[in-house]
């Protein structure tokens, strides 16, 4: 099936989308390393975790722009060229995120205060979780494309994004818990300081909401 489909449709342009979400996925992941260093205050190492995510958001780029110039302009693809440059495009926002928040993080070299370091880290590998779930949602993708979005492939990575929006659920009520934290301690923190700490609580609160929004595209391209 897979051969006679790719004979109509030419060669599956999702591969090199897998390949960009699977670079997001890891520059994410790097949150959780260049965390647990800030909540040590191993400046060093914060600086080589925040290099690794720099170099992935790089690759992740580079990726990017090839799928725009490569990605077949068929009108007999089973699936609208826009959807999936659309797709690529909230994928894109994950390393963005991860490089805004390190850069952030480790330009002011932040102080997390150390009754928040447990909940804190709760809340950055919640959000990482978030990612690799939408990973995983976008390594169906191949299986759906040569089903032309049909049959029991659809079923399972609805199944997937549900489990998306169950994780993102999970990231709101945690990132509300360490807001709340914050604010208990905030009144003897240097008052710049709480209002970068609440920026950084918000930047790493998006990588959950657009991992969600990735299930969310994805969806629709299904019910198209």
């Amino acid at each position: 099936m897979g051969n006679y489909v790719s004979k109509i449709f030419g060669a599956s342009p999702v591969a090199p989308l897998q390949d960009h979400m699977e670079k997001c996925y890891k520059a994410a992941k790097e949150l959780n390393n260049f965390f647990a260093a800030v909540a040590a205050e191993d400046w060093p190492a914060v600086q080589r975790h925040r290099e690794s995510i720099v170099t992935l958001e790089n690759e992740a780029d580079v990726l990017k722009a090839k799928i725009r110039a490569q990605l077949p302009k068929s009108l007999f693809m089973p699936v609208a060229r826009e959807d999936l440059l659309g797709l690529v495009l909230v994928q894109d926002k994950i390393p963005n995120l991860a490089r805004d928040i390190s850069g952030l993080v480790n330009g002011r070299k932040m102080q997390i205060p150390p009754d928040m370091h447990k909940l804190f880290l709760e809340f950055v590998s919640r959000n990482v979780d978030a990612a690799k779930k939408a990973r995983k949602t976008i390594r169906e993708l191949d299986e759906l494309y040569e089903t032309g979005f049909r049959g029991s492939e659809v079923e399972l990575v609805t199944s997937f994004i549900a489990e998306l929006d169950q994780i993102e659920n999970d990231t709101d009520t945690l990132q509300a818990a360490v807001r709340d934290q914050l604010f208990l301690l905030e009144t003897d923190l240097p008052a710049v300081n709480v209002m970068f700490l609440y920026r950084v609580i918000e930047l790493i609160g998006d990588i959950g909401d657009t991992a969600e929004r990735i299930g969310r595209r994805l969806e629709l391209i299904i019910t198209h």
